[in-house]
Order: structure tokens, then C-alpha cells, then sequence
């Protein structure tokens, strides 16, 4: 297996390689939206994001703020706990399955993902970081988000798993 080259951040960047493990969650003053359907289905400046080597970002949401119906299934993180999965339901009736997730009795040091939702955002129609419309983490299984701040390589594509 082939071990990454991080990539130099330059300025105003940051490197997922500099993230640390286990994972840091921080708060989001930018100004966070989700479409689906053609609606905004979230629009928050209370969001926070989880911070793990390797991994773009993953933004947590008040689930509040959005429409979720339960879907089918569980996963398990380490750090993290137990998640639950949700479909996330537009305001036109269109529905992403098992587009959202969260950790109803999160690990200690994760408290704050309790009543927050994480969503994978080539499930929606474009989410938005500070105005900036994020790009989805390849391979989908951490739904991440990527932003032009951020550098990598990026795990999540074929061939990264044993990173």
C-alpha cells in the first residue's frame, strides 16, 4: 500500500494531514446551506464540524432545522459511537435516503453531535460553506466536505481504506 504525500497548504489553506486522531469537533461561524428539490432544506450559522486525519471535514447541523424521516440501519465509529441514519425530506416532497446521520448517545468528548444531523452532500443539490458550494469526498462513506481552503490527498477513493 502506497502511504500518502501530504499535500503543503498555502496560505489561508489548511491540511486534512494536520487534523488530529481522534477526531476534534469546532464550531462553524459560516454561514452553512443545504438544497434539495430546489428548496433550501437548512440555512444555519450554528452548525460545528468534525476535524480527523485524512477526512475533509463532516458538517453537523441542528436537526432541527431540517425534515428527517428514519431510514433502515446503523454504523458504528470508534470515537464516535453509534449513528442512526435518516432520509432528508425537501420542501418539494423529494426525498435523499440515508442522506443524514447522527449519534443520538455520543462518546464522551462528542456530546455536541447529540442533536446535531451530518449530511452527505452528493445526496443533496449543493451544499454551501460560507457561500462557497462544497465538493463531496470521494467514495462517499464519511461524507465529507470539501472546500478550497482545504488540501489532501483525501481519503475516501479506491485505494485509500488502509490509510
Amino acid at each position: 500500500m502506497r502511504h500518502p504525500t501530504r499535500i503543503e497548504p498555502g496560505p489561508g489553506q489548511e491540511s486534512v494531514w494536520d487534523y488530529p486522531r481522534p477526531p476534534a469537533v469546532e464550531p462553524v461561524t459560516a454561514r452553512v446551506v443545504v438544497r434539495l428539490g430546489g428548496t433550501v432544506v437548512a440555512d444555519t450559522t450554528d452548525a460545528v464540524r468534525v476535524l480527523e486525519t485524512s477526512h475533509p471535514p463532516v458538517y453537523y447541523l441542528p436537526m432541527a432545522d431540517l425534515d428527517l424521516r428514519p431510514a433502515q440501519g446503523s454504523s458504528m465509529c470508534e470515537f464516535k459511537g453509534r449513528a442512526r441514519y435518516f432520509d432528508v425530506v425537501g420542501g418539494d416532497g423529494t426525498v435523499a435516503s440515508r442522506a443524514a446521520w447522527n449519534y443520538p448517545t455520543p462518546e464522551p468528548g462528542y456530546e455536541s453531535l447529540r442533536d446535531r444531523v451530518a449530511i452527505y452532500p452528493s445526496a443533496m443539490d449543493s451544499c454551501e460553506v460560507g457561500g462557497e458550494v462544497v465538493q463531496s469526498q470521494d467514495g462517499d462513506f464519511y461524507g465529507g466536505w470539501i472546500t478550497s481552503d482545504l488540501v489532501g490527498p483525501f481519503k475516501g477513493a479506491p485505494g485509500t481504506l488502509g490509510w
